[in-house]
């Protein structure tokens, strides 16, 4: 029975499950947490993000070569998910559970410090879970299927974490909603890890070593290319997240109870809107295709401007839903491609260096985020909740649909700029 199960694409969405539920809770309601509930100021804030990427930019690409190196019974892989998943609930819990009556300065260097340690723990994980994708899926179209599954179990996540967090916070308390996040991700990547089995001849293959591996690895023009689109576009996902609780506030005015709606509107529409991207995808080049995915979610911010009450958010809602499916589905398929060539080239698979570069690279669209969060906030007095200034609708006007909209559209220019030309054609 467990053998029917193995390496499939449900299965191995289960791990996006677990991670995503924490990841997307995280990235929603962080700022808004720290922010606007707690009085951090918004510098500060943006300073602790700052720093977290300069330590970021050294841990990524160490943890990616040392997965691909790694030679154990039990693969490269999963050992690093299997330790990380303990230390990962910690972190997460932190992040949420700062001690009451603290100074700002104090508050701030909890919030780096948990910062850097949650960061760093996920990054073990994420490396060496996308890195799987590559090595478990051989073929434009099979990839597109488990893409296609991955990113609708992606958007359950979503939908868990963005719309069933303000209920279970205003519950129960941002603490013990971390408690109930650590513990269901836990559940949902071992049964990731329960069905996984590695191929013994990619662990095999002779890996080169650290200089030449990031040589090769950073003299690839296509995947520099790639991931500097994705990583703007990754950065209206994360900006989009972010926003949406002071866009609810501010611009439609609604009560922080009808975030659940508003955040629904969204997430419950790219669910079957990621079949529609599915069966555009496998019909199309790769590289169209994604670009394609860029196009529509540029178009589909657009009417967040025009937002007035709860009912013209949700319509709102559901448009960037078709832009969000398509950009959710697109990357991995192009970013495979990528790891295919370089096996090609180079004799071994490399799936954990190129998914750690790729990572910091999108990762680094978390900075993007905040440096417009700042500098918008700056143009228009937008301090805190406690400091909003003169203006914060136009604030979070400009947030959620101008800058976004400015974003996607160097996307699509970087997009133009992308040739891939395999020498041979993966399997169906």
């Amino acid at each position: 029975m467990r053998q029917r199960f193995v390496n499939t694409p449900i299965m191995y969405a289960f791990g996006m499950l677990a991670m995503m539920i924490p990841s997307q809770a995280f990235s929603t309601f962080y700022s808004y947490y720290y922010v606007d509930k707690l009085g951090l100021g918004l510098g500060l804030a943006t300073l602790a993000r700052t720093i977290f990427l300069i330590w970021d930019a050294v841990n990524q690409p160490l943890f990616g070569y040392w997965s691909d190196r790694t030679k154990s019974k039990y693969g490269r892989r999963r050992p690093w998910i299997f330790v990380a998943i303990p230390l990962f609930m910690l972190s997460f819990i932190m992040v949420f559970s700062p001690p009451e009556n603290m100074s700002e300065m104090g508050l701030f260097t909890w919030f780096l410090i948990a910062l850097i340690f949650y960061e760093a723990v996920a990054t073990v994980i994420w490396v060496n879970y996308g890195a799987l994708f590559a090595e478990l899926f051989r073929g434009d179209r099979v990839r597109a299927k488990a893409s296609a599954v991955q990113q609708g179990f992606q958007i359950v996540a979503l939908l868990i974490g963005t719309a069933l967090t303000p209920i279970l916070f205003n519950a129960m308390g941002f603490s013990n909603m971390a408690i109930v996040y650590a513990v269901t991700f836990a559940v949902f990547m071992l049964i990731c890890l329960r069905f996984v089995k590695e191929d013994p001849e990619a662990s095999a293959a002779p890996q080169p070593k650290l200089k030449e591996a990031f040589k090769e690895t950073l003299s690839n023009k296509p995947f520099w290319l790639i991931n500097l689109a994705n990583s703007f576009a990754q950065t209206v996902n994360g900006l989009l997240s972010a926003t949406i609780p002071f866009y609810a506030k501010y611009v439609l005015k609604i009560p922080e109870e009808q975030n659940t709606i508003l955040l629904a509107s969204v997430f419950v529409s790219v669910i079957p809107l990621v079949g529609v991207w599915y069966w555009l995808l496998r019909r199309m080049d790769p590289v169209k295709g994604w670009r394609l995915s860029f196009i529509a979610y540029a178009l589909s911010v657009i009417p967040l401007w025009f937002g007035t009450g709860l009912i013209n958010g949700v319509i709102a809602g559901v448009i960037v839903g078709f832009g969000l499916a398509g950009f959710l589905v697109s990357p991995p398929m192009v970013n495979s491609n990528i790891i295919d060539m370089d096996a090609e080239k180079t004799g071994s698979r490399r799936e954990g260096i190129y998914t750690a570069v790729s990572g910091f690279i999108i990762r680094s669209s978390g900075l993007i985020s905040a440096l417009a969060f700042l500098i918008v906030g700056v143009i228009f007095g937008y301090e805190s909740g406690d400091n909003p200034g003169p203006n914060p609708e136009k604030t979070f006007r400009y947030l959620i649909s101008v800058v976004p909209l400015i974003l996607l559209t160097v996307s699509i220019i970087i997009s133009y700029f992308v040739k891939i030309e395999r020498k041979t054609e993966n399997a169906s």
